[in-house]
């Protein structure tokens, strides 16, 4: 599969633009907008994502899929 993180133009999640910046979503691998990101954030489930997400990392884990890999 290509990565297309850096040519993609429109979030995976809203179908918004990314030109004012993207980044990964901390559920899933999808590419996600400034916008949703915020949203995000402010889940209930969001600081064990994060939790996770830190644990896989430094476990050598740079491919994790997150905790809700198929989206939210």
């Amino acid at each position: 599969m290509k990565d297309t993180f850096f040519s993609q133009t429109a979030c995976d999640r809203c179908g918004g633009s990314l030109q004012s910046g993207r980044t990964m979503s901390m559920y899933s691998t999808e590419c996600i907008c400034i916008e949703c990101k915020k949203k995000e954030r402010k889940r209930d489930d969001y600081a064990e994502a994060s939790r996770v997400e830190l644990e896989q990392v430094k476990a050598g884990n740079m491919n994790f899929r997150g905790i809700r890999p198929h989206g939210i």
